[in-house]
């Protein structure tokens, strides 16, 4: 490499580290997930383009808070498996100074605050939950003692949901409530398809998620029973008042999911587990995209 390109080269590798501590792919998910609970609120919402925006960015905030704490309470952990050896914490390209606790604190703190003052209350109570659930509960509490982790854990999707909603109704209406159920039923199939294909690395790293505890047949019945139940919780928005677009997105990617959660069942390998893991996104994905569209016209 020419070395008066080396700086450059440096600086930008250390941006991608610093940014990679807030994992922003996950936090945009539940930053749309906030945004898709404010549409199936129902067409008619007074919201202005400035509290939308900051519903978005304040969840964002708050997820990207939640994750970099995550990296950093999980440094040691994090060094035992393959999937996340290479995190900057767990490596040391970027040491774990008391100072980055001082900065995810005060990103909490703006995310919370700033949605409280240009939403209302409740918008920042979910989100403050979000963080909380994501950061303690599943972080610090769950994790390590029980396969109940990302059962739990998964509550920091639901509570995006919440926010979302609660921006047009503080009450939140039914379908803001059957979305955060929703994603609350998704989050354990979707990860532990995940384990099951990691679930060495997860083993080596001592960390009890479901296939490390039940095995990997068991926890693939498991995981296609959860995408059953996912798949027929994701209809019930039918019953009050749901139209056929958010019919089409529930029922296609619902059944695309338990598809491959069959296959999952009847064939435990890594393979099938990455496809069910796949499954899972699409699932999401489409139910995301029709509610959001059977909201807007509603």
């Amino acid at each position: 490499m020419d070395t008066t390109l080396a700086p450059a080269a440096a600086s930008l590798q250390r941006v991608r580290e610093v940014l990679s501590l807030f994992k922003l792919r996950i936090g945009g998910f539940i930053s749309i997930t906030a945004l898709v609970g404010f549409a199936v609120s129902g067409k008619g919402q007074d919201l202005t383009l400035i509290q939308v925006t900051v519903l978005a960015l304040s969840v964002l905030l708050a997820s990207a808070s939640a994750g970099a704490f995550n990296q950093y309470a999980e440094a040691e952990g994090d060094r035992l498996m393959a999937r996340t050896r290479k995190r900057p914490f767990a490596t040391g390209a970027i040491p774990r100074r008391p100072a980055w606790l001082l900065l995810m604190a005060l990103m909490l703190a703006l995310a919370v605050g700033s949605a409280a003052w240009v939403l209302n209350a409740m918008v920042a109570f979910y989100i403050f939950l979000g963080a909380f659930f994501y950061g303690v509960v599943y972080t610090l509490w769950l994790k390590r003692r029980s396969w109940l982790n990302i059962v739990v854990g998964g509550l920091s999707g639901s509570f995006a949901a919440l926010a979302g909603a609660a921006a047009v109704d503080p009450g939140v209406g039914v379908h803001g409530w059957l979305l955060a159920l929703a994603l609350f039923l998704w989050t354990p199939p979707h990860f532990w398809s995940l384990a099951i294909a990691g679930a060495a690395d997860y083993t080596a790293a001592g960390v009890p998620m479901l296939p490390v505890v039940v095995g990997n047949a068991r926890a693939a019945r498991i995981v296609y029973a959860s995408a059953v139940a996912l798949g027929l919780a994701a209809l019930l928005p039918m019953f009050f008042g749901a139209g056929w677009i958010y019919l089409l997105g529930a029922l296609g990617g619902g059944g695309y999911f338990v598809l491959k959660a069959r296959a999952l069942a009847l064939a435990p390998s890594r393979a099938t587990a990455m496809a069910s893991f796949f499954a899972s996104l699409l699932q999401l994905g489409a139910l995301l995209a029709a509610a959001s569209i059977d909201g807007l016209l509603r």
